[in-house]
């Protein structure tokens, strides 16, 4: 089974796309089982004996909508620091996948990751997606975007995500995409895919696995080719390679990750 873990904050509305996210993983109903877990923050003075799953209406909709969908759920409340809590839960449970909400509206117009959001990505050894309060899913087949850098290491964690979806191959569809900074001008050399070491590794890897692959490589703004390309191709998810290491421990959230990440309108997936 594709063991999903959704960690849910107190807003519905995310909670209810993370649900829809999961429901809508290929044969969902036979192939995932997700953990619907409420952590109790530290300023919240409780612990989990004192907090039931049922007093937080967050998870009791995403529970409830990914039971209609048909998914196997197991609800859990635990307490300490969250985005700690989510990431040893995980690891406790070997989840496939760590699907979070954590794209918030502040103003009119700016979007933030949360903090929380942002700990898990950065801490977390498996795959993490962010879905945010405005999502819509397409059926059937997935479509997805695969942007990569130049590291071969992350296109390969990438690729080998794709192969791990349930019904991988017939499931998915990619796009694996190179973008050229900044070489958009007129003159600017040729763009060819091939010459790309990490962006060839991406697409062989995925065909290896019998998954359908469009190769592109384009020039320009980095972060806008890759917004515009999941727009043009109306991907169903943007999956990045985005985590860096720096120095022996400390990882970092490339800028152009951060930028998609908060600008999408589409789930993304950081695999590292």
């Amino acid at each position: 089974m594709y063991s999903v873990l959704v960690p849910v904050d107190r807003n519905e509305a995310r909670a209810s796309n993370q649900a829809s996210y999961v429901s809508r993983l290929p044969d969902a109903t036979a192939t995932a089982e997700a953990t619907v877990l409420y952590v109790m923050p530290p300023d919240e003075f409780a612990d989990a004996e004192e907090v039931a799953f049922g007093d937080v209406d967050a998870a009791v909709q995403a529970a409830d909508q990914l039971e209609e969908a048909g998914v196997s759920v197991t609800r859990m409340v635990a307490d300490g620091g969250v985005a700690q809590q989510i990431v040893r839960t995980a690891t406790e449970l070997d989840s496939d996948e760590i699907v979070v909400g954590g794209r918030k509206r502040s103003g009119v117009s700016k979007v933030l990751l949360g903090s929380t959001a942002q700990d898990v990505l950065l801490s977390a050894d498996r795959p993490v997606t962010i879905t945010g309060e405005n999502v819509v899913l397409g059926e059937g087949i997935r479509q997805v975007l695969v942007p990569v850098d130049t590291s071969e290491e992350r296109a390969r964690n990438q690729a080998a995500y794709l192969a791990s979806l349930p019904n991988a191959p017939e499931s998915v569809e990619a796009t694996v995409l190179f973008v050229f900074p900044h070489q958009d001008y007129k003159g600017a050399p040729p763009h060819e895919f091939e010459d790309v070491d990490a962006a060839v590794t991406a697409a062989e890897h995925l065909e290896a696995a019998g998954i359908s692959v469009e190769r592109v490589a384009v020039g320009g703004e980095v972060g806008s080719k890759i917004l515009d390309a999941a727009t043009d191709r109306d991907a169903d998810s943007i999956v990045m390679g985005g985590r860096k290491r720096s120095g022996i421990t400390n990882v970092l959230l490339g800028s152009t990750t951060q930028d998609v990440m908060l600008a999408a309108e589409r789930p993304v997936t950081l695999t590292g």
